[in-house]
This record gives C-alpha cells, structure tokens and sequence, in this order.
C-alpha cells in the first residue's frame, strides 16, 4: 500500500498544498511549530476520518475558514483508489472514487496506518483508556464489522447508562427497557470482545518475534487481555452467556450506582516480560522496548490480515529512542513499508539505512522538496 499524492485544503495551517510521494521514506524536516506534525496528521485523518491530538474537528479548519479538505490517492494491488474527505462546522463526508461513503466501515480500511507517536512510549505505563484506544484504532482497520460492533456497543452503553442513573434516581421505575438494553448490549458487546481477543493472540505472536530480536533473545514478550468477565472459552456463545451473567449478578449494584460495571469499556491489557508485569517491575528501557515491539508488529500484523503493508507515521519518535531501538526501528521498516517521518535533524537517519530518503523541508506552512 502506497499514498502516491496528497493535497491539502484548508487544513490547520495549510491553505493549498499539493504534494507527490513516488519513494518510499519520507523525511519532514524543520523546526518545532512549523507544520510537519499537521502533514503527517492529515495522512491519518484521510485514513480513520478523525485526529489523533484532538476530538474537536472544527480544529482541523483553518482560521476562519468554513470547510477543511483532505484527499489521497493510494495504490494497493488491485489498482489506485481516490479518498476524499470533507470537514465541516457541520461535520464531514467521506467519499472513495468521488462517491460518497454513508457508513464508517465502507470507507476506513481503504488506507491502513500504524501512527508512532512519542506518547506511544508510554502505551505500557499509560491508562488503560488509552490502550483500549489502541485496540479499537488498529483492530479498526483490519475489520471494518468491528467498527460497526463497537460503534452500536458505545451508543447501547450510553443509553444503558443514562437509563440506569434515572433508574436511581427514581426518576424512572419500569425495569423492562433495562433488559432491552441489556440484550442489545450483550449482543454488541460480545462481539466486540470476541474480536478484541482474537486480535491480541495474533499480535502477541508478532511483537515476541520482535522483542525477542531487539533483546538479543535475553527477553520474551506476553499479552494478556484483562478483561472483566470470567471465560471459560473465547467462543462467542460462551462470551454471550458469560457477560449475560454477570450482568445479572451486578444488577443491584448498578441499579445502586447508575453505571455499567462489566464489559469491554472496562477492559485492559496486561504486558508480561519474561513473566513479570513489565508496566509494575519493568524498566523504562524494558517498557520502551515492549511500547515499539508492540506498534511494529502491526505491520506485518495488517499485512498479514489485509494482504497489504500499512503506511507508517513517525512523528518525532527517533529522537526518543537509543540507537540500538532506531537500528531496530528503521530495519524493520526498509524496503517494505512506505514511511512518513518527522523530525528536526537528519542524524537519526543518514547512514541507517540504504534507502534515501524524499527531504521535505518545512517552514510555517510552507513545503519545499529536495532529494538526498
């Protein structure tokens, strides 16, 4: 998978770029608050419709602007695809060959990222919010029924939330729409973590290939799935029937407490080195390590589920790795997957790999290309 061109209008503080990418790396190199994070943000936004550094797309627009847009063109093995998207103070459209895309999953899966953000580093120590975000983001784009699940899971949940509180409060007194939302919650919900388990088996195989390479083989990397309910099987009958019980177990309690206390929104990941939880006893070398074998095995991961390598977005991240994790980084990711990378210095680069890179010199907004 390959973006061959990008353009750009009225996105944050680019009125109208128009930018070709025929290699395969690709370097946006200046100064902090230039710009280059709002490029290799905008490549995510074409691929998932939405920021990773904020939920309100109205920040997306340019300065008193009326509308944002983001198109692509993209080339997979079966031909190119044009992606379009359209953001507005109204919201957005999504459109694949200029035709409008009305449901999320017929569009998000068209162009596969995997994003290495600093904070990223801290995917092993971070809340667990932030790694069911993770889950949900890259299990999205391998499976757009995913998204749907999840998408009809969060909406039942709200609801079931609301009703439950009016339910304390006494504002409300028939128990019969909580079993309708309890049913469709059990539903969704099973399906979202019948998925969600699947997905970690598979990335616990290809992140222990990798850590176990950047260790020297000195280390062996494990992914458990925390989950609130207790299974004695991942089938999604046994899911059913188990979160259906546990529901009714904790109904007092979340009659009590007007909330929702079992599910896949509660959920967690647990990240085991040689056996000992690396997020309690590890080091933050040892933390770091498992953080990038976890976000490189997503590589070979969605190449493995779609058939297509994703693209890889390096927003500063080597300056926050030693040497010994760029080396790593960087050959895993030559001559196979076509990366975008900023950064304010070319060190981390030259000399690390035989592929040269497409130099995109950025400066307030302005784009200017030189090949190295």
């Amino acid at each position: 998978m390959k973006l061959n061109k990008l353009q750009l209008k009225n996105y944050r503080n680019y009125q109208d770029l128009f930018l070709e990418f025929p290699n395969s790396l690709n370097v946006f190199l200046g100064e902090n608050a230039q710009g280059k994070t709002n490029l290799l943000e905008s490549i995510y936004v074409l691929a998932l419709t939405r920021s990773h550094r904020t939920n309100n797309e109205h920040e997306l627009i340019g300065w008193q602007e009326d509308f944002a847009q983001v198109k692509g063109r993209v080339s997979k093995g079966v031909g190119e695809t044009e992606l379009e998207l359209l953001l507005t103070k109204k919201g957005r459209k999504s459109k694949v060959n200029h035709i409008e895309q009305k449901r999320l999953s017929s569009y998000i899966g068209q162009l596969n990222v995997i994003l290495f953000a600093p904070e990223d580093l801290s995917l092993v120590k971070g809340s667990p919010q932030m790694r069911r975000r993770f889950i949900d983001m890259e299990l999205g784009q391998i499976s757009p029924m995913y998204l749907y699940d999840l998408a009809q899971y969060q909406k039942t949940l709200k609801q079931r939330n609301l009703y439950l509180k009016q339910l304390a409060e006494k504002k409300q007194t028939d128990e019969l729409y909580l079993d309708i939302l309890t049913e469709q919650l059990v539903e969704f919900g099973s399906k979202v973590l019948a998925n969600r388990l699947q997905f970690i088996k598979r990335l616990e195989h290809w992140s222990n290939e990798l850590h176990t390479k950047i260790t020297n083989h000195r280390e062996h990397l494990a992914i458990e799935y925390v989950g609130s309910l207790p299974l004695e099987s991942e089938t999604l009958a046994d899911i059913q029937l188990s979160f259906q019980t546990e529901l009714q177990k904790n109904r007092k309690r979340e009659l009590f407490r007007g909330t929702t206390l079992i599910g896949p929104h509660r959920d967690d990941l647990r990240f085991l080195v040689n056996d000992q939880n690396v997020q309690t006893y590890g080091s933050q070398g040892q933390q770091r390590t498992t953080a990038l074998s976890v976000k490189l095995a997503e590589i070979d991961l969605m190449k493995e589920e779609t058939g297509e390598y994703p693209l890889l977005l390096l927003d500063d991240v080597m300056s926050e790795l030693d040497d010994n994790r760029q080396v790593h980084l960087l050959e895993t990711i030559e001559d196979k997957v076509q990366t975008f990378l900023t950064t304010t210095t070319l060190e981390h680069v030259k000399g690390k790999m035989t592929v040269h890179p497409d130099i995109f010199y950025v400066q307030h907004g302005q784009i200017e290309r030189n090949e190295t």
